[in-house]
């Protein structure tokens, strides 16, 4: 009898348990992406007002290693003290536990996988069209844009890339939304339908609150 109520309580709780828990990863990940945003203020402070290069989309090793190679990946960590995506330990091993990191969702349970040749895994995707440019590096000053508020920066995405564009946001994480950084340095949680048309099976990117292209 006791074990019988034992296990009655345990299936009402574990519902109660598993949204807690989603509702930490998500506050967590809202952590993240708020610190890259004031790393993005502190950079446009010091470097007159522009915004860091994109960076290739996938970079090779020897570029995470070139001290004259820039991208957001590179230019970002030094300004809130954080190590560079070249340097944590479990960049290339699956097997490391990465604990608490800027450069991870906890909702996200994507890990590299050396042996598919991808090593280089973001959790957090910068958006191209703001540059304009993706890989190749052009600036763009952050006074420019007219909508900061608004305007995309950095989001959860479901691939491997650093760069990218809306087809690349998570579609399942944070209770079916994504986790978006705006120019103006905030960041706020957006459901699916903020950015997916369910009705037409197409990406929205008409959506006033989530401007892709300034």
């Amino acid at each position: 009898m006791v074990i019988a109520i034992i296990a009655i309580l345990a299936a009402l709780l574990l519902p109660a348990l598993s949204s807690a828990k989603q509702r930490a990863h998500t506050a967590t990940c809202l952590s993240n992406l708020k610190q890259w945003g004031l790393a993005t203020q502190l950079y446009a402070g010091d470097y007159n007002d522009y915004l860091p290069r994109d960076g290739k989309p996938t970079p090779l090793e020897s570029d995470l290693l070139n001290p004259d190679y820039h991208g957001w990946y590179i230019d970002l960590p030094p300004m809130i003290n954080v190590e560079r995506y070249v340097h944590v330990p479990w960049r290339k091993d699956p097997g490391i536990e990465p604990g608490r990191s800027v450069w991870i969702c906890p909702a996200n349970k994507r890990r590299a996988n050396v042996t598919a040749n991808s090593a280089n895994l973001f959790h957090y995707c910068l958006n191209q069209n703001v540059n304009g440019t993706g890989g190749n590096n052009a600036q763009v000053k952050l006074s420019s844009i007219r909508n900061p508020t608004a305007t995309i920066w950095l989001f959860d995405t479901k691939n491997l890339p650093a760069v990218g564009s809306w087809t690349f946001v998570h579609t399942n994480l944070h209770g079916r939304g994504a986790n978006f950084t705006f120019l103006d340095g905030h960041a706020r949680r957006h459901p699916l339908s903020d950015y997916w048309d369910a009705a037409a099976n197409a990406w929205r990117t008409n959506n006033p609150d989530l401007m892709w292209i300034p």
